[in-house]
């Protein structure tokens, strides 16, 4: 039975803050009511850059998994799971390893990006190279078919859709497939077969996208095919059969708009963050230590609300009557960068109580979390050891 199902997943790295919530968790929370969804702690992909200090991702899985619920997360809605705890991940990432050509992982534009960024870290590792394999499995093993990504991550989801295709049309293929779609090949005339074999060949080795498109249209073109042998060259060319593995969709979201304290795009990396949870005094002394426009040395200077990381915080948090008056306010020297910030801390303290609230229940009683992410881990695996099963058998691994 088809099942729309949605697979995301975080890696621990350490304390959620408000950028997460506004970029992934809210959308979380709304997909748990139109969808079944499935939501997964990252666990091994942290290991792909960390694998030099792992002492700190056990904390770091349980901080977040209470981040989530603090957020709205609910486990009678979504499975909320630990990735490491499914080891059918794994297997079927050394499963697909077997049939994914290298050059596909090394033209995952995150890969050249990652190893300029962490340049100060050897990320010469297959690990690492292998990790948007492994996102693949992480979805493909639940027969996945959205995942919410925002655009940056929209190539690890189109590769995954590539490694399902190719695994469906080597492993499920019809009896005597090929022996069909070669004899449709000779249909062609000696020319064009010659061209549609050198079209499949670069897909195939190479995940040439455009010799795939060629082909096709090299097959539209070509009258003297039957139905049943053009479906089958359509399919050969991509390796044909049936499907095993679902291919996914990107479910784009929208970029998180959550400006850091210093006006830059929220990040542990820059230091500028408001945690999830914090207590609400730091948030206040945060926010009103935030630097502002330049141009405003006395509180009798004016100022340009554009110039000034609060306004963005403003553009979030408050209404169309209160921006206004800061603009007013700002512009005319009005009112001070102080009473300007007051708006933006009660909207970000009001937003987090609810969050400290639902938090407050699992700090007391941790058995709680331990609880929830072992049945979210026993329902996950059944799901998985069904696709590891279809998958070993398409294999010829079923024998016992």
């Amino acid at each position: 039975m088809f099942v729309n199902r949605v697979l995301s997943g975080m890696r621990p790295t350490g304390a959620l803050h408000l950028g997460h919530y506004h970029g992934v968790l809210k959308n979380w929370v709304r997909l748990q009511h139109e969808f079944e969804c499935f939501y997964f702690v990252a666990d091994w992909h942290a290991l792909t850059t960390h694998y030099d200090d792992p002492r700190t991702i056990e904390q770091h899985v349980w901080d977040m998994v209470i981040d989530w619920l603090a957020a709205g997360v609910d486990p009678a809605q979504a499975t909320l799971f630990i990735q490491s705890r499914v080891p059918e991940h794994a297997e079927l990432h050394l499963l697909l390893s077997m049939i994914t050509p290298v050059s596909w992982l090394e033209r995952v534009p995150t890969y050249k990006d990652q190893q300029e960024k962490l340049s100060d870290k050897d990320l010469a590792t297959y690990g690492f190279l292998g990790y948007p394999l492994l996102q693949s499995a992480d979805i493909l093993i639940y027969r996945a078919n959205q995942v919410p990504v925002g655009e940056d991550q929209v190539p690890h989801v189109e590769i995954t859709r590539e490694i399902a295709r190719r695994f469906n049309h080597v492993f499920g293929k019809e009896p005597g497939f090929e022996e069909k779609a070669e004899a449709a090949i000779k249909q062609l005339g000696s020319r064009r077969a010659r061209v549609y074999r050198q079209h499949r060949a670069k897909y195939l080795e190479h995940g040439d996208a455009d010799a795939l498109a060629a082909a096709r249209a090299l097959l539209n073109e070509t009258q003297n095919l039957t139905l049943g042998d053009r479906e089958r060259l359509f399919g050969y060319i991509e390796g044909g059969g049936k499907v095993i593995l679902t291919e996914p969709r990107a479910l784009l979201t929208q970029a998180s708009k959550m400006p850091g304290l210093d006006g830059q795009k929220m990040s542990k990396s820059y230091n500028n963050t408001i945690t999830l949870r914090e207590d609400a005094d730091s948030v206040g002394k945060k926010i009103r230590t935030m630097p502002t426009d330049p141009a405003r040395v006395k509180r009798t200077d004016p100022g340009d609300p554009e110039k000034c990381p609060v306004w963005q915080l403003h553009q979030v948090y408050t209404d169309d009557a209160t921006r206004q008056w800061a603009q007013q306010g700002c512009r005319s020297a009005g009112i001070g960068c102080l009473e300007c910030k007051q708006p933006v801390i009660d909207a970000v303290i009001a937003e987090q109580h609810p969050m400290r609230e639902r938090a407050q229940r699992y700090l007391d009683d941790p058995t709680l979390v331990r609880s929830i992410v072992a049945d979210g881990c026993e329902k996950a695996r059944k799901l998985a050891q069904e696709t590891l099963r279809d998958v070993r058998e398409a294999m010829g691994l079923g024998y016992s």
